[in-house]
Parts: structure tokens; C-alpha cells; sequence
């Protein structure tokens, strides 16, 4: 399932190796992440998104580079109810290895069922969502409304490895609910403490939304205070970003989320730093047509021609983004039918543009701005 990608294209303007703390590793700097029993020789893990890390776009981003690759959110609920949707997003391409999988959930019982069941049909890692600031999620108290409540996420977190005791366990989560209501700290040391092999921290709170920039002050902390490997992520755009971030908090790993939103090259600008090369340069837009083109397969094959076109929509648009011309077919690329229309509006623009730098930070998916989070009715009255 190789994506092959040439090397014509101009490097970015920003070179990792004018900055000492952007070059490439040095033999031996970087360890190999272990998360539990997994190994990982590229310290990177693919942030798990809704509704893009789907097998699809996990077998791409994995065809560029090494790491683990999380699926999307998945409901634990769904899990024991058999819901069709939920297991289909749950399943897996036959070579995807090892299998990833998030779940949500905030009541004990179902997570430590679904945990069950999952570690019994082969899924040999799983995380728990602790950090999603949707309105839906916080205002039942789950995703990052649940870590303020201490007693309850050790409760989760204790039900979580008793229902899968032998394959590695770990969270996600934010910095907190908002600046007046941290819970990192304490939520790093539950993790601990109830079995979890790794925690990721997003260094936004739930309120900051993805507005600002990312704090890393609390990641470094909790590196330097727990012993379970601590991964950061935000405002991972360049290879070289995961780098500097490394070297500045001594955190273990790096999750990409954003950053790889149209650009899943970026695995292998990573993992070449990781292993102490230069990172390549990006591709032309011929080379990403064609990556395009392979993207676009993957999701007919596992959505079907009618919903695999209609997810190919978001991803054609990242594709795209900063390159000239694409504004005159941004309107026609949200409709597309088929991959080869897609394909047939993609001529549109020349194959030897090249990659533009201004791309590269460019906001994608998230919504911007801050939010009051929506909690259940005095939520925040104790943290017990």
C-alpha cells in the first residue's frame, strides 16, 4: 500500500537545520517510545480525529512513515449495543497492525465491558477520550468536563484496565476545562496510579477551543514528574516542530493532529528527523493528485461510492488549500460525486505548482475562536 511520492518539489523555506533544536536527531537522542507492550521506534502517534481516522486515512498516513495510528472516536456504548455504524468505524483494513482504537465513555460499567470485548476481538491498544470540548460530550459531563470530577475518573480510568488487563491502556486530554478549572496535574497522576501506560495532553484548555497557541509548560511538568511516558500535542504543523518540543519539555512522544490534515507526507518528514536524515521535500501538486487519487480508492472501498465521495469532499479541500487557483473550484470541490470528478477538477490546477509555505500553518477542520464549555447543572461546585 505504498504511496509513492517524488522528490521534485521545493524544500520549505523554513530549513529544520538553521535552528539547532529543529535539526535532525542525533544517534541515540531520541529512545523508543513504549507505550505498555508497543514499541515505538518514531516516537509519533496520529491523533485519533472524528470523522478523518478512519481506516482509510490511517492506512495512508501509515504508508509514509512509522508511529501508531489511533482510530476515531468510538462510543463504548455503541460497542455493546452492536450499533452498525459504531463497529463499522471500529473495524480495521485486514494489514493494519497493531489495531488502535479511542473510545468514549464516562460510565465505569459499559467502558470496562467494551474494554472487554474489544482486547477479546484482537485490538491490541486502547485509549480513552478525555479531552473532546464538543458541546455534546461536555454537557453530559464526558470528554473534558469529566477529569474535573476526580473521584469519578479514577472510578473510569480503574474499570478501564480491569476490562483489559493485558494490552496497553492510555488517555487523551486537555489542560482543562478552563483557565479557573486546570486538571492536568491531577489527571496525569490518576492515570498513574489506575494502570495507564501513557497519557497525551493537548495543551489548550476545553474553552480555548483550538484559538492561541498551545501551552507545553504542563506537559513538561508532567514529564518530569510521572513515570509513564507523557506525549504532547498542539500546534504540530512541521516535522521539526515535534523535535524542538521534545528537546524543550522531555516529553516522550508527539501526537499530530491538524498538522496531517492534507499533508500526510508529514509522517515521513517525522520519521526522517526522528532517524537523524533531513527531512524530504514536500510534494508538487502533481505528486499530491496522486495521492489523492489513492486516498480517494481507500475511501470508496471502505465507505462505498456514495459516502466515500461524500468524505473525499473535506479531504480534497485540505489537499488544495493554499494553492493558486483552487479558489475558483473550492464551490465545485464541496459537491463532488465521484473521485473522478474530484480527479477531473484537480486538472484544473498545474501539476508543477509547488507546495505552498503559507499551507503549511494554514487553520484546517477546527473550529476557531474560544466557548463557554457546557456543563451539567453544578458540575463545577466540587471536583469530587
Amino acid at each position: 500500500m505504498e504511496v509513492q511520492v517524488l522528490s521534485s518539489a521545493p524544500a520549505f523555506l523554513l530549513d529544520p537545520l538553521s535552528d539547532p533544536d529543529r535539526s535532525p536527531a542525533k544517534a541515540g537522542e531520541f529512545p523508543p517510545l513504549r507505550i505498555g507492550t508497543l514499541v515505538l521506534e518514531v516516537p509519533v502517534v496520529l491523533a485519533p480525529m472524528a470523522g478523518v481516522t478512519n481506516p482509510p486515512y490511517r492506512a495512508l498516513c501509515r504508508s509514509f512513515g512509522a508511529g501508531l495510528y489511533v482510530s476515531e472516536m468510538i462510543s463504548a456504548r455503541g460497542v455493546l449495543e452492536n450499533n452498525q455504524k459504531t463497529l463499522h468505524l471500529a473495524s480495521f483494513f485486514p494489514e493494519e497492525r497493531p489495531k488502535s482504537l479511542q473510545l468514549f465513555a464516562k460510565d465505569p460499567q459499559v467502558l470496562e465491558k467494551a474494554a472487554r470485548v474489544l482486547e477479546g476481538q484482537g485490538i491490541e491498544h486502547l485509549d480513552l477520550n478525555l479531552g473532546c470540548p464538543v458541546r455534546k460530550l461536555t454537557a453530559s459531563g464526558g470528554g473534558s468536563a469529566l477529569p474535573y470530577k476526580q473521584g469519578r475518573l479514577r472510578r473510569l480510568l480503574a474499570a478501564f484496565r480491569r476490562g483489559a488487563p493485558n494490552i496497553p491502556l492510555t488517555i487523551k486530554c486537555r489542560l482543562g476545562i478552563d483557565e479557573e478549572h486546570m486538571t492536568w496535574k491531577e489527571t496525569g497522576h490518576i492515570a498513574q496510579e489506575e494502570g495507564m501506560d501513557a497519557i497525551a495532553v493537548h495543551g489548550r484548555t476545553a474553552a480555548q477551543l483550538y484559538d492561541g497557541e498551545a501551552d507545553w509548560e504542563p506537559i513538561a511538568e508532567l514529564s518530569a514528574t510521572l513515570k509513564i511516558p507523557v506525549l504532547g500535542n498542539g500546534d504540530l504543523f512541521e516535522a521539526s516542530d515535534a523535535l524542538f518540543r521534545m528537546r524543550q519539555t522531555g516529553c516522550a512522544g508527539v501526537v499530530i493532529g491538524r498538522g496531517c490534515l492534507g499533508r500526510p507526507w508529514l509522517f515521513r518528514e517525522l520519521e526522517e528527523l526522528f532517524r537523524g536524515q533531513p527531512s524530504s521535500p514536500p510534494p508538487n501538486f502533481g505528486e499530491i493528485k496522486l495521492i489523492l487519487r489513492r486516498h480517494g480508492e481507500l475511501l470508496l472501498r471502505f465507505f462505498g461510492p456514495e459516502l466515500g465521495a461524500r468524505h473525499l469532499r473535506k479531504f480534497a479541500s485540505w489537499y488544495t488549500k493554499g494553492f493558486p487557483g483552487t479558489s475558483r473550484i473550492r464551490d465545485r470541490l464541496v459537491r463532488i460525486r465521484s473521485l473522478d470528478e474530484c480527479l477531473a477538477l484537480m486538472d484544473e490546477i498545474p501539476d508543477d505548482s509547488p507546495f505552498p509555505q503559507k499551507a503549511v500553518r494554514a487553520k484546517r477542520c477546527k473550529k476557531g475562536g474560544r466557548q463557554k464549555v457546557a456543563l451539567p447543572p453544578g458540575w463545577l461546585d466540587s471536583p469530587v
